[in-house]
């Protein structure tokens, strides 16, 4: 700090500083409202600047500062001054005359405006790698993202956490440029730059400025391309994960959905270990290995490039060509997400992980339902709204408004290509587990039987999802992950731009009838985390068909006897 007061930035510092200004407040011209969006833009500065448009002289103030003004600025206030802050904590606050009528209570609302969502165009380079457009002219930005067929499922064959691991590494050096440099270069382009795996797939992302996309695009084909995975990085990144999955195994939630997936799907299967992986897996595991699953993987034939932004497909196709051309196509290894047949074995048992002293239970309750795409997602979503997926949905208000047990109780699925899991959580007092756990089969069974959703419920619902469509796609990020969706799932070119048409036409019996189809509460197993000497004497009360005492890795605790109810 002293040498920064002394001294003042460098003019290379001061460019990155202003370039990232400059590409925040651009991108946050995509938005209407949120933090930097139109709205908040204008409002501020009629604010502070007594216009709504002194945004342009705060911009012309930015673009004109000189490091020799940054030293000054610093000199004036960062250093060892006197400030004397004067605090009025009551001042005298008066009504200001208002014509507005309120006795009519709020507006009436107008007829909500359709969602539009841009047109498709598709290409294939030369080696095999897709690439699809959204071309969108509004702001001069450009969100992609490269999506390969692998993530974590793609550890079966190998050391569970190498996904992961390996995909978080591989913007952390190339042969070209240190981590260091790839950030410092990415300030001056007003870029970002992420990597990643989720469940199905693996990505490297990039947000940019259409006017630096070709300098951009060079140092993105750097990252995907000529990875380094350097050794004190990989140690870095390997004592990291390590600490990440104590983290885990120490958490309530993070407990339950460790071993949530290895019950479900059974050992052997793709989803069946947790995406950070295991501490020996990950104690094992050398920078080769991250070298072997990216040589394995990461290839233009089993790659998607979705771009979306200020660009036409003619001008793209040659700037890709040119960076990733000569990338060699080649065989990646078979992912086999099999269908899990044996879920009848665990349906109605209790795994449960013992936490002492923990103050509060988790309850995991879940069964897996059909891949995406195989029921309507859009009835399926409304059906999981109602029932759990909303603060007024009906776990939610029993566990928390009513009994006020839980701080939020709810229901979601976790999507995926195979069989997904439906899922019922719900942190809870300690001294109310078997309560809540009661409350929740309630819920469920109702739902399905003598208490399915109500025309009120659906109306609600689905009124609200109407009500967001036109701000869904607003940034050229969220067509992006829309997108992404539509690829990884091979969801139909015209999914999107019909998705508003077909959410206004939803009906009643849709959704009843797929929430028959994905909630079976006689097929849920349990998964509790809580202490177990207070917790077990209820829980043996709840007729399951077994209680099992297993570890944070789900592996059976063999001092312990099962537990019969």
């Amino acid at each position: 700090m002293s040498d920064f007061i002394k001294n003042g930035p460098t003019q290379e510092e001061l460019n990155r500083a202003k370039s990232a200004y400059f590409a925040n407040f651009i991108k946050g011209l995509e938005r209407i409202g949120g933090f930097g969006g139109k709205s908040d833009i204008l409002a501020q500065h009629e604010v502070y600047g007594g216009s709504p448009d002194y945004y342009k002289t705060i911009l012309k103030m930015v673009s004109e500062i000189t490091p020799e003004d940054m030293k000054k600025v610093c000199q004036e206030w960062l250093s060892n001054g006197k400030h004397t802050l004067v605090c009025t904590p009551f001042p005298d606050y008066k009504t200001a005359p208002s014509t507005v009528d309120r006795s009519k209570g709020l507006p009436e609302l107008g007829q909500p405006m359709a969602a539009k969502f841009p047109s498709l165009q598709k290409a294939t380079l030369k080696n095999g790698m897709q690439v699809v457009l959204a071309q969108r002219e509004d702001v001069p930005t450009m969100a992609m993202n490269m999506v390969f067929n692998a993530g974590s499922s793609s550890d079966v064959n190998g050391k569970p956490g190498t996904a992961t691991l390996a995909m978080g590494m591989m913007d952390e050096g190339t042969k070209n440029k240190s981590a260091l440099e790839i950030n410092e270069e990415l300030q001056v382009l007003g870029a970002s730059l992420g990597t990643g795996a989720d469940l199905d797939a693996s990505y490297v992302s990039m947000n940019t400025l259409k006017p630096t996309l070709d300098a951009s695009l060079d140092l993105y084909a750097d990252v995907v391309l000529n990875p380094a995975f350097p050794k004190d990085e990989f140690d870095r990144q390997k004592n990291q994960r390590l600490a990440s999955i104590q983290r885990e195994k120490s958490n309530p939630g993070g407990m339950a959905f460790r071993v949530m997936p290895k019950i479900l799907y059974g050992e052997g299967h793709p989803y069946s270990t947790p995406s950070s992986g295991y501490e020996k897996s990950v104690q094992e595991m050398s920078r080769e290995d991250l070298v072997k699953y990216y040589n394995d993987w990461i290839k233009p034939n089993n790659a998607t490039l979705v771009v979306v932004g200020d660009v036409t497909m003619d001008e793209l196709l040659p700037k890709l060509e040119k960076r990733f051309g000569n990338w060699q196509k080649g065989t990646t290894p078979k992912k086999d997400i099999a269908k899990v047949k044996d879920a009848a074995s665990i349906q109605g048992k209790l795994y449960l992980m013992d936490r002492p002293e923990s103050q509060q239970s988790v309850i995991v309750a879940g069964h897996l339902i059909d891949p995406y795409g195989q029921v309507s997602e859009i009835a399926k979503t409304t059906a999981i709204n109602v029932l759990g997926g909303e603060f007024t949905s009906r776990v939610n208000m029993n566990l928390r408004e009513d009994k006020h047990w839980s701080y939020g109780a709810f229901t979601f699925v976790n999507e995926a290509k195979g069989n997904r899991p439906l899922i019922a959580y719900a942190p809870v007092q300690t001294d109310k587990t078997k309560e809540s756990v009661q409350e929740v089969m309630k819920e469920l069974n109702g739902y399905v039987g003598d208490n399915p959703i109500t025309k009120e419920e659906f109306n609600k619902t689905t009124q609200n999802t109407i009500m967001q469509l036109p701000g869904q796609w607003e940034t050229n990020a969220s067509v992006l992950g829309a997108l992404i969706d539509q690829v990884k799932y091979g969801l139909p070119d015209d999914y999107y731009k019909t998705y508003d048409s077909k959410v206004r036409n939803l009906t009643l019996e849709e959704v009843r009838q797929v929430s028959k189809k994905i909630v079976h509460p006689n097929q849920l197993t349990y998964f509790v985390v809580g202490d177990k000497e207070k917790i077990l004497p209820g829980l043996k009360e709840l007729g399951f068909k077994e209680i099992i005492f297993v570890d944070a890795d789900g592996n059976p605790i063999q001092d312990a006897k099962k537990a019969k109810p």
